[in-house]
């Protein structure tokens, strides 16, 4: 990974659309048109596995410098990273709301700068002290509703809780296991390592989608699956993966062979972001002053967090010296 500014700046821009588009996973829920959310998620990455299938062919030569337990891992990402972390997403908005799961969301930059921090070392700890900060003081003032055991049944928090702990777990092992791999892929083998993941994700739904088939889970069949709304679902379902599955796995990939894990781990804060914007805007209102200020704050951490990361450093190692 070359640490030139303008390879920084490529890497932070696609992070930022990265994130952008992954928050398209908080409006599944919002778009069902009375179908359920399994059927949806199903649908969802099965036609992701399509367009990773359809995709992979104009990526043969970046195919051919991976090996078959390459081939492996990212299938198995795909199946970590993007059906099962998506699921536990529409989980946590479903049962918590789409602020509680955004929460969640946005406290992977703290344990993941601390994480990417601790393996590579490319900061002082002191450093991390303000954007981490600001982050967290954000997440909480965004879900100050939370706190107020008026505020919904304790069941319901609790399973979006529980959903949302899950989506944290799993990015977290997804984004690490990546990262890793990604360190020793040929430099021009993300679109391909892209589609891989896609193509996992699709396999890994088309065998859950039998199974419920089979067990009579799904909704899908009742209303009809060639019915206006049936339509209109397949065209938000098809939208969503497109956003998050292609475009949004791609920019990541990119951004990932880029910048360290410490600034990628603070830029998914980001996803917190439009993820309330999102909610809001599909909740049909604006944010209290606590969320207005709580975003606010997600900006501010994460921009600070991009300027220490841009800003030339003497070397961590000397001045860490006898901590």
């Amino acid at each position: 990974m070359t640490s030139s500014r303008s390879t920084l700046l490529q890497g932070v821009a696609c992070a930022a659309l990265a994130t952008l588009c992954w928050a398209c996973n908080f409006i599944a829920p919002y778009v069902l048109q009375g179908y359920g959310v399994a059927d949806f998620m199903l649908v969802r990455f099965i036609m992701a596995g399509v367009l990773g299938a359809v995709l992979l062919p104009f990526y043969r030569t970046q195919l051919h410098g991976l090996s078959p337990r390459q081939w492996l891992t990212g299938m198995g990402l795909g199946v970590l990273g993007y059906l099962a972390y998506s699921s536990c997403i529409a989980g946590g908005v479903i049962y918590g709301g789409p602020l509680l799961i955004a929460a969640f969301i946005g406290a992977v930059p703290v344990l993941q700068a601390l994480l990417g921090n601790a393996q590579h070392r490319s900061l002082r700890w002191s450093q991390l002290v303000m954007p981490i900060g600001a982050l967290g003081l954000g997440l909480l003032l965004i879900n100050l509703a939370l706190l107020n055991p008026s505020s919904g049944a304790a069941l319901q928090v609790w399973a979006g809780l529980a959903f949302s702990l899950s989506a944290v777990l799993l990015w977290l092992s997804f984004s690490v296991i990546n990262q890793a791999t990604m360190e020793h892929l040929p430099s021009r083998a993300t679109a391909a390592w892209t589609c891989l993941m896609m193509i996992g994700a699709g396999l890994a739904a088309s065998l859950l989608t039998s199974a419920a088939w089979a067990t009579n889970r799904l909704h899908l069949p009742a209303p009809g699956m060639a019915t206006p709304d049936a339509l209109h679902f397949y065209g938000w379902a098809l939208l969503i993966a497109l956003c998050s599955s292609v475009v949004g796995a791609w920019a990541w990939n990119f951004a990932s062979q880029r910048l360290p894990m410490v600034l990628s781990g603070q830029l998914i804060a980001l996803e917190s972001f439009f993820a309330t914007v999102l909610g809001l805007a599909f909740h049909g209102r604006w944010p209290s002053a606590a969320e207005a200020v709580g975003l606010a704050l997600l900006l501010f951490g994460t921009a600070y967090a991009v300027r220490i990361i841009l800003a030339p450093t003497p070397n961590v190692c000397q001045q860490s010296a006898g901590r």
